[in-house]
């Protein structure tokens, strides 16, 4: 952190945690009335529900067959279901590990879920792919799997062109948002040592403004908040409208706007810096845009940040987000930021590590013992296959390679029901956010590649000095070094 200079912040599901049960269920309930309303599908949808706890981050949707997948770092589909319906072992191997050339699983056949915000369409897509199999007459004429995937993508778009969602959580933040008193500490802690602190969102000025004054603002007697602009104290540059990850391209030729806060007109700029007004624009205007501490613009690009904030190298920066590919890889791949994922989940992945511990002590033992039998066997295979014995020998031999047989069957038997119970533990379906099985997920594999810090909250930064980094192995990701099994 020496090298720091500056400190960056995404806001939706970094700063701002939404609620999945309240914020989640807005999403979803918006999208299915799109879906009817103005995509032609059937009615009966606006009576179903949604089980926000149902997915989770790092699940890959096949487009074209109608599945769900869950795959570890090497890119092996370990969990798949068609809709709500798990796939059987043979199927899953015929579909996806039966090929000569690995599938990418990327665009555009695939979808990553790789946002909290994902959640909600995933769940939708499960639950249309259930219905087209058991009413083929009811979607839309040649809709297939792919078509409802689109057109689940089209209706959560328009439920943020129109501005459904937004207008909601505006109106009762609390509904929609944890409240987290340690955001304000963390960002003075931050601007007390020196470095600048920057928010870049794609959120637009007025939403922001909200957003913000919620998380930041002192709460009145009755617990009321006044909207106002003194969070903006907190900040060198807010920047709205960003389109990451676009604005990560420094290339990328983006007009920069200054917003001014009151009115959120939109101020014409030269790369950042202010331009006289032509016409009948207040001058005050532009000088109260010349003298506050903190600049708010719209749009831009990440090179007009770092004129603002006169960084010289890219490795000074370090930036927070929640959205692997979105923030985290643009920003540490195209740039060279430092990078910090915001990881929710972890909190309570983390207390199910200590409270299984002994479960994961026992899946080691039997995962130990299932190796040294299966050692005994080949070592023996290959001694009655190439070493010179006599027939007593042999029939020795023989009977001791059945009986290990046997024994292996048990342990291994033992081993798949104990994994399997530490399985659902963590999720009935999905299991451990960071595991597949022994091997890190494919999610915990973007993680060790492109964030150098994830966390659970964004405010731990002021909690935990990160001066301290564990080497992850192929087994353990950082955070389960501290509770290892032994």
């Amino acid at each position: 952190m020496k090298n720091i200079i500056a400190v960056g912040f995404d806001m939706d599901y970094t700063l701002a945690q939404y609620k999945p049960e309240t914020f989640e269920s807005l999403a979803y309930e918006g999208t299915i009335r799109k879906l009817v309303y103005n995509l032609g599908y059937p009615q009966e949808l606006l009576e179903w529900t949604f089980d926000w706890k149902y997915m989770v981050r790092g699940l890959v949707l096949d487009k074209k067959r109608g599945n769900i997948l869950k795959m570890d770092r090497h890119k092996y589909v370990k969990v798949a279901y068609h809709g709500f319906k798990e796939l059987s072992k043979e199927d899953k191997v015929g579909t996806y590990g039966n090929t000569l050339i690995q599938d990418s699983f990327d665009e555009p056949d695939y979808a990553l879920i790789d946002t909290l915000f994902s959640l909600a369409e995933a769940y939708l897509f499960a639950q249309l792919v259930d219905f087209r199999d058991n009413n083929p007459g009811k979607v839309p004429q040649g809709t297939d799997y792919s078509r409802m995937y689109k057109d689940v993508r089209a209706a959560v778009d328009l439920c943020h062109r129109d501005g459904t969602l937004k207008q909601m959580v505006a109106k009762n933040p609390k509904r929609y948002i944890n409240e987290d008193t340690s955001i304000v500490p963390m960002l003075k802690m931050l601007r007390a040592s020196g470095r600048s602190t920057f928010l870049v969102t794609n959120s637009l000025w007025d939403y922001t403004n909200i957003v913000m004054n919620f998380l930041c603002a002192s709460r009145t007697s009755d617990g009321g908040i006044t909207c106002n602009f003194d969070w903006l104290q907190y900040f060198d540059v807010v920047i709205t409208g960003s389109a990451k990850p676009g604005f990560f391209h420094e290339g990328k030729h983006a007009n920069i706007f200054e917003v001014e806060t009151e009115s959120g007109m939109l101020l014409n700029t030269d790369n950042g810096t202010p331009m006289p007004q032509v016409g009948n624009t207040s001058p005050k205007v532009l000088l109260k845009g010349l003298n506050k501490s903190c600049r708010v613009f719209q749009g831009g690009s990440v090179g007009h940040l770092h004129k603002l904030l006169s960084i010289e190298s890219s490795s000074q920066v370090l930036y927070v987000g929640d959205h692997i590919y979105g923030d985290i890889l643009r920003s540490k791949k195209v740039l060279g930021w430092r990078t910090m994922l915001v990881v929710p989940e972890l909190e309570r992945e983390v207390e199910l590590l200590w409270e299984l511990r002994d479960m994961r002590k026992q899946l080691r033992l039997l995962r130990n013992e299932r190796d040294l039998v299966e050692d005994q066997i080949h070592h023996l295979k290959w001694a009655l296959k190439f070493e010179s014995l006599r027939n007593d020998e042999k029939q020795k031999m023989t009977s001791a390679v059945g009986e290990l047989e046997s024994h292996r069957d048990q342990v291994r038997l033992a081993h798949q029901q104990a994994q399997w119970e530490c399985h659902q533990k963590f999720h009935k379906i999905w299991g451990q956010l960071m595991k597949t099985g022994y091997q890190n997920s494919h999610f915990a594999h973007q993680v060790e590649r492109f964030a150098c810090l994830y966390t659970s909250q964004v405010s731990n930064l002021s909690l935990y000095s990160p001066d301290k980094y564990y080497r992850p192995s192929e087994d353990f990701m950082p955070h389960e070094f501290h509770i290892l099994p032994l």
